[in-house]
């Protein structure tokens, strides 16, 4: 399988030679995106289902900053969702957030798309069975039960690898246009 292009490697360099306080005003900005982001999916029925798993972005962008810029965008992002819209507080943290995270430091360290999709599909799939197993929150819906079936488990593996590399090609479309701003300012 491909390898990756060099832009998150471009971006984070670019990323470095901001000062700490870009890195925490960024931080932030990206955290108020990702929990306004989030919350469409609980405030606004129908069209913030189609908008909440862009939540994945802003997290991905802190990580590509620096991991503990990353970390802590993740951290404020859980924050802000306890004062917005503390029924999100059961995805997130689990899916979205923790795969912005998984494919900002997977984009540093690894250069091949299958690592990439692997590492982050097996995250996501842990994160999507926490909730769904150990609390019992009904990720999927109702219709998903909440004991282990051999099937269910396969689907929601084969989910989390397929959203994955979606969440890895989406991911360097938007580093590249990113890329491009950036050099260009």
């Amino acid at each position: 399988m491909r390898s990756i292009s060099s832009s998150p490697n471009d971006i984070h360099q670019i990323f470095m030679r901001w000062s700490s306080l870009k890195h925490s005003l960024f931080g932030a900005l990206m955290a108020s995106l990702a929990a306004i982001l989030q919350a469409t999916g609980g405030v606004l029925p129908g069209i913030g289902m189609l908008l909440s798993p862009f939540t994945t972005l802003p997290i991905l962008l802190s990580t590509l900053v620096s991991i503990r810029t990353g970390i802590l965008t993740y951290i404020l992002t859980i924050l802000l969702l306890l004062l917005m819209e503390p029924s999100e507080l059961f995805i997130f943290p689990f899916t979205t957030g923790i795969l912005g995270i998984g494919l900002g430091w997977t984009f540093r360290i690894l250069h091949r798309r299958l690592e990439i999709i692997l590492i982050n599909g097996l995250l996501l799939f842990t994160g999507i069975c926490i909730p769904l197993y150990v609390l019992g929150f009904p990720v999927f819906g109702p219709t998903v039960a909440s004991n282990f079936d051999g099937l269910i488990l396969l689907m929601i593996f084969g989910f989390s690898i397929l959203y994955s590399w979606l969440w890895l090609e989406l991911g360097l479309f938007f580093l590249r246009k990113i890329e491009i701003i950036l050099k260009s300012g």
